[in-house]
């Protein structure tokens, strides 16, 4: 299933990452480990962001996802299922 993972950083740990330069590898673990089909960073909220879209194949993938961003990098995390348009399209083809 399409999913959407919304990852909100801790700013502290985040900050600690910058400094000690290991937060560009600790993101680059992750998208090896989810291998995005898109991903997207910004700030929101005052806080590094990420939102990440992806194919999940199996639920239970998501600790294994999770983990390593609360352990690192204190972070919040939401994930939401997601269409493209085809799957719209195909959708509302079900509505009587």
């Amino acid at each position: 299933m399409r999913m959407m993972l919304k990852a909100s950083l801790d700013t502290e740990k985040a900050n600690e990452a910058v400094r000690s330069g290991t937060l560009g590898k600790l993101i680059g673990e992750s998208m090896e480990q989810i291998k995005p089909e898109a991903a997207y960073f910004t700030a929101e909220g005052g806080k590094r962001t990420a939102f990440v879209f992806f194919d999940l194949k199996d639920p239970s993938d998501i600790p294994s996802i999770s983990e390593p961003l609360f352990l690192n990098l204190g972070a919040e995390l939401t994930y939401t299922p997601v269409m493209n348009s085809e799957e719209v399209e195909t959708g509302l083809g079900k509505v009587r």
